[in-house]
Order: structure tokens, then sequence, then C-alpha cells
């Protein structure tokens, strides 16, 4: 329970050594995560009931050939690429969105450095230092985020690109 409490400790402190920036960090960190986690929920769980449901739909038809049949495919099939692709534009925005957080925080954190440098000069290096520490924990923060978002976010699209081939492939079928 000690390690738990230090651990938190700890958290807090980074929080607030980040200032302002690094809650709005935070904030759109847990929104990305979010959505991936959701969007992962949905293509491994959710995603192959309605696959089976679609082709079941599809076999149930007596006419797969004729150029109508074509298009309720291909109906289909933009189905399944709207449900899959659904927030990964959201998911790319705050990926793009985080290092641009993390460096508005390396501005904020670089002019309290300078305003300390105003008024104390270059003697006060604890005050500086505070400035410096906005700046570089803004920074790690936005940037850390945004490369696990990158890295899942790719990850999800390509994953989407493969399901919807496997829908067409599969509606291909008779």
């Amino acid at each position: 329970m000690d390690s738990l409490t230090n651990g938190l400790f700890q958290i807090q402190l980074l929080m607030e050594s980040g200032g302002f920036v690094l809650w709005i960090i935070l904030l759109a960190s847990i929104l990305m995560w979010s959505l991936i986690i959701e969007r992962y929920i949905y293509v491994y769980y959710q995603h192959p009931k309605q696959v089976k449901q679609r082709i079941d739909e599809w076999h149930e038809r007596r006419d797969r050939t004729s150029w109508y049949a074509h298009q309720i495919r291909q109906g289909m099939i933009a189905e399944s690429r709207i449900e899959l692709s659904r927030y990964l534009m959201s998911i790319k925005t705050l990926t793009v969105a985080l290092p641009m957080l993390g460096l508005l925080g390396t501005v904020n954190g670089m002019i309290q450095t300078f305003d300390v440098m105003t008024v104390f000069g270059t003697g006060n290096t604890r005050g500086m230092a505070g400035g410096i520490s906005v700046a570089l924990i803004t920074t790690m923060g936005g940037l850390l985020t945004a490369l696990s978002g990158l890295y899942f976010s790719t990850q999800l699209s390509q994953r989407v690109s493969r399901e919807v081939d496997n829908v067409a492939d599969a509606l291909r079928r008779d």
C-alpha cells in the first residue's frame, strides 16, 4: 500500500511540475486511448458478428449476379468500411495534436524561464529550472502519448483495410 501511495504522489508531483498544459495533454490522451480501446473492442468482438450477418443476408439472396445485386454488395462493403473507420480520424487528429500541445507547454515553460530571468537575472537558477522543467515535461508528455497513439492508429488503419478486403471476399463467394 505504501508503494501505491508513493506512486500516486510521484504522479501528482509530475502533473504539478508540468503545469496546466500537461493536464490538457492528459485529458487528450485519455480521450485518444478511450477511442483506441473502443475500436479494438469493436473490431475484435462486434464486427465479426456483423460480418456474419451480412454474409448470411448475402447468401439468402437469390440474385447475386445482376447489376442491382452488385450495387447491394458494394453497399454492404461500404457500410463495413464506414463502421470500421469510425473514430479513426479522431484518433489520428489527437495523435497529431498531442505533440503540438507538448510544444505549447514548451513555449509556456520557456516564457516562465524568461520571466524569471527578466526579474532576477541569470542568478536565480532554481527559478529558471522550474520553467525549463515545465518545458521538458510537457514536451515529453506530448511526444510519448503521440508516439503510442501513432503506433496503434496505424495498426488499426491496417486492420480496417484487411477487414474490408475480407468482407469483400466473403461476399463474393457463392
